[in-house]
């Protein structure tokens, strides 16, 4: 049966169980966190709750000091609230009120020490307009950290592509695999950008364990790695592409010195 896309009828993900969805494909990969991406499908899948989610949360040196940060700049106060955790990796209208000044400083007393001279040209997105979603951290602070380079996940811009949150719109779903169409990551030289959309198969569950059932053609969810994370509402779908949009224009534009630029060549 094929149908047009509707909202998610089902209540929304906490903000635990949301971080669980996205942290776990980089997790299963060996890429960042503690090595338990069981549990963190077994989290993502039962919407389960506990202290010990929390504990692999702040395992994630990636993630976790963003999540902190947002938790306090903001006046949320726990950083795996549902706000919170949507804004990182979807890039949500959460984001927008905090200072620029303030992420700075935070950025510095974080990367300064580890990229040292390049620090000058990591802070020149902040005053672009940067603000601390997922995408900055793979487009801004992976190049200049020697991020990009450590995954062993082939060609840097197929790095950037699968490490970025994508958006997908679903043609087909057949056992644990959904057939989706989506737009690549393209680098023609100068700048990135989105190229015409194209089918992928990525995965939805592992023996029938996964985040979302029962997708329907036309449906938009959202993808980490070639992992289907959740269903994506109107409102995530808008957000997703517009904070996406915002930090491919400051890396092409904006930033005097983009890493990527620099490491893609």
């Amino acid at each position: 049966m094929t149908r047009q896309w509707e909202e998610p009828g089902s209540s929304p993900a906490d903000g635990p169980t949301l971080f669980a969805r996205y942290a776990y494909a980089p997790n299963e990969r060996g890429y960042c966190g503690p090595a338990d991406h069981r549990a963190l499908l077994d989290y993502g899948a039962t919407r389960t709750i506990d202290p010990g989610l929390e504990q692999l949360a702040r395992g994630f040196a990636g993630a976790w000091p963003y999540l902190a940060f947002i938790a306090q700049a903001t006046g949320l106060g726990d950083p795996l609230a549902r706000r919170v955790v949507e804004g990182y990796w979807l890039g949500t209208s959460t984001l927008d009120g905090i200072d620029m000044q303030v992420f700075g400083r935070a950025l510095e007393d974080r990367f300064r020490p580890v990229t040292g001279s390049s620090w000058t040209f990591l802070a020149e997105a902040i005053p672009a307009g940067a603000v601390p979603h997922h995408s900055f951290h793979v487009f801004e602070v992976y190049p200049w950290t020697g991020l990009l380079a450590s995954y062993r996940g082939g060609h840097p811009l197929h790095v950037l592509d699968r490490c970025r949150i994508r958006w997908g719109q679903v043609v087909s779903s057949h056992g644990d695999q959904v057939v989706v169409r989506y737009q690549p990551l393209t680098w023609d030289g100068a700048a990135l950008g989105l190229g015409p959309p194209e089918t992928e198969t990525a995965t939805r569950a592992v023996g029938g364990v996964g985040f979302v059932d029962d997708l329907l053609p036309g449906e938009w969810v959202s993808l980490h790695w070639g992992w289907v994370c959740d269903r994506l509402t109107s409102t995530q779908l808008a957000s997703l592409r517009r904070s996406t949009q915002r930090q491919l224009e400051i890396t092409n534009r904006k930033a005097g010195h983009p890493g990527v630029a620099m490491t893609l060549g």
